[in-house]
């Protein structure tokens, strides 16, 4: 049996476990232990499941549950983007951001605040590496030899029809799970290459609070991450090349949440053209023109918030058969397999929605398909989702302009909270709801919420 990496050695290529402190310790050892011994392969498994995020920990559990042999390979962190460097600790600094609001805004509400309230940066970034470390021993290594599977740490690679390799051991398998999501890939921006730059990958392990913040993309990453940095003092400038934020969803909608942004202090510069990025001393030059102005800007941090590719390399699916795209990653049908039909995948490396919900319904439908004659189809679920801003808009089903693409004709209910009793007296009603319904019938066809608690409401 061998130790597959020493602490020096996992620091040197994962950036989430900076700073090593006392959370990020327990971090790494729920979640990548440095003296984890790989054990010895178990004859031929029923599954092995390639990566440790969302897909790939419900494949291995739940498969688990039934009865099947499993094996586990992670190279990197257990919990994936979600635990690590994605939902967890993005709602933990959203969170705070929220609290620091809510003592702004006191004085709406009768309640007098003193003057100079302000938000202690390292306090925040280290209640997030607290609270995510107690989070991690839910997708610890250890809890998961627990529950039966073999868990195996190193980069893994198809090496035969039925075989994989990883630190030096065999495994082999009657079917296959490829759950290795995605990575952030920044867009090709002049000048970037030349500056240092954070991404989702980097960002949480700050502990100094930019200055100025310029963050690149007004999808949902940028928005959240904009909003929550300008409340904890950070002068944000949001830089996006389409017009307005979120482009993909309902206009109106947007509309809402783009004044809430403007409203916490974000400098919008829509439209953005010729953006360019040079070394400035200490800080990044920044130049875009936006609505025929030109703006020349020195920051002090960089967040590319858009960009995912998916994790396809070194994993030797040439050998096994398996297609996939570099941008689009792993090629599946609808049951979720392969072109091996051995081979199935879930999650960021192969689905177009990119959330954690989903990586964990797909995972379901691997199970169901993958150990015993089962049918399930992607295409069945039904995909709500939500961006965290304040207040947060959530979509499910169809949008507007896709039922006219489709010719399906519909009918659209609109209530503005303008005029919602309750809203009103919560001081939100800045909000929204649509619903779209086939015309002539009650089926709804889709709905969109801007609300403080849309997530949890749609």
């Amino acid at each position: 049996m061998t130790q597959t990496a020493d602490k020096e050695t996992i620091l040197s290529h994962i950036p989430a476990l900076a700073p090593l402190d006392d959370h990020n310790e327990v971090l790494m050892s729920n979640t990548h232990p440095p003296d984890w011994v790989n054990p010895q392969p178990q004859g031929r498994y029923n599954l092995v499941v390639i990566g440790a995020g969302t897909a790939g920990l419900v494949t291995a559990a739940g498969a688990a549950g039934l009865g099947a042999k499993v094996a586990l390979i992670e190279r990197d962190l257990m919990g994936g983007d979600c635990l690590n460097v994605g939902c967890v600790p993005s709602k933990a600094l959203i969170r705070c951001g929220r609290a620091f609001a809510e003592v702004r805004d006191a004085q709406h509400f009768g309640v007098q605040v003193p003057p100079g309230a302000k938000v202690d940066f390292a306090a925040v970034m280290e209640r997030m590496r607290r609270l995510r470390a107690g989070i991690s021993r839910h997708d610890s290594a250890k809890r998961f030899r627990d529950l039966g599977v073999d868990v195996f740490m190193g980069q893994a690679k198809f090496t035969g029809s039925d075989t994989v390799d990883v630190a030096g051991k065999t495994l082999r398998f009657a079917r296959a799970v490829i759950a290795t999501g995605a990575r952030a890939a920044a867009p090709p921006i002049n000048g970037l290459a030349d500056v240092d730059y954070l991404t989702n990958e980097t960002l949480f392990s700050l502990t100094k609070l930019p200055r100025r913040l310029a963050v690149i993309g007004a999808g949902p990453i940028g928005c959240e991450m904009a909003q929550a940095f300008a409340r904890l003092g950070s002068e944000v400038y949001l830089i996006e090349s389409m017009h307005g934020i979120m482009p993909n969803e309902d206009r109106d909608a947007a509309q809402i949440v783009e004044q809430a942004l403007h409203d916490d202090g974000v400098k919008l510069l829509c439209c953005g053209k010729h953006l360019k990025f040079s070394p400035d001393g200490n800080g990044k030059r920044l130049s875009v023109d936006s609505h025929d102005n030109h703006y020349d800007i020195t920051v002090d941090g960089i967040l590319v918030g858009v960009g995912r590719a998916p994790n396809v390399q070194d994993l030797g699916l040439e050998t096994v058969g398996v297609e996939y795209d570099k941008t689009s990653g792993v090629k599946v049908n609808d049951y979720l397999q392969t072109t091996n039909p051995r081979i199935y995948a879930a999650g960021d490396v192969c689905y177009r929605y990119k959330f954690t919900h989903t990586a964990d319904a797909l995972a379901r439908i691997v199970i169901q398909n993958a150990l015993f004659i089962g049918r399930a189809k992607a295409s069945s679920l039904i995909v709500p989702w939500c961006t965290y801003t304040d207040p947060e808009i959530a979509h499910v089903g169809m949008y507007e302009k896709e039922a006219e693409a489709a010719r399906i004709p519909m009918d659209t209910i609109t209530i503005d909270f303008s005029g919602v009793d309750r809203a009103i007296l919560e001081g939100e009603e800045n909000g929204l709801l649509k619903v779209h319904i086939k015309k002539g019938s009650d089926k709804i066809l889709g709905a969109t919420l801007v609300s403080r608690h849309a997530g949890e409401t749609i």
